[in-house]
């Protein structure tokens, strides 16, 4: 781990704080619970391995997507993440997409990222080849569907920054999206997932 990368993991907690209040700390909540217009176990993501993913095998599953960043203040989450995904692993898919969308923090290779988030913070969720993750004509199919209504049903709004969350349930609804500065061990997420699909 580099410098940089260092600073940003020791200060990480105090960035939590700090970030909390803002809009950064943002959750956006499916209340009437819309169903999506098109499945969304139809789509897939190819793993930074090579491997394909395929959406179809995440039924009966809730499912949180999570676009990272090896040099951001919130790079801590992965930690988080690791954690949650360890307590959970019966009934949740934490998938990472690594993506350089805001200020050039994830420039590595995806060998580079899987072994940075193996080696750091002992990862072991499937991670996304790195891609596209704000609206954009090369915007991956996965998060296009989770920031364009008129396919997860409702939601419009895309990552406010790196290690924004969104969260689908047991029967491919999309309920929640949270922001960087929610925690992924934090009340608002364990909240979301205790809650059993209606």
């Amino acid at each position: 781990m580099d410098l940089k990368k260092k600073i940003l993991k020791t200060l990480y907690p105090l960035i939590m704080r700090l970030s909390k209040a803002t809009s950064r700390g943002k959750v956006l909540q499916n209340q009437q619970r819309v169903a999506p217009a098109e499945s969304f176990y139809r789509l897939e993501a190819v793993l930074n391995n090579g491997q394909p993913l395929d959406f179809g095998q995440l039924r009966g599953k809730k499912v949180l997507l999570v676009n990272t960043a090896s040099n951001c203040g919130f790079t801590g989450q992965y930690q988080e993440l690791q954690e949650l995904y360890q307590r959970h692993q019966d009934q949740l898919v934490v998938i990472g997409f690594p993506a350089n969308d805001f200020r050039e923090q994830e420039q590595d290779d995806d060998q580079t990222i899987s072994q940075f988030c193996q080696v750091n913070f002992g990862v072991t969720f499937p991670l996304a080849k790195k891609s596209k993750v704000v609206k954009a004509p090369d915007q991956h199919p996965v998060y296009r569907w989770l920031t364009h209504a008129n396919q997860n049903g409702w939601n419009q709004h895309q990552p406010d920054w790196n290690f924004s969350k969104f969260l689908v349930d047991e029967q491919g609804v999309l309920t929640h999206y949270f922001g960087p500065a929610v925690s992924p061990t934090g009340e608002e997420v364990t909240a979301a997932l205790a809650k059993p699909a209606r």
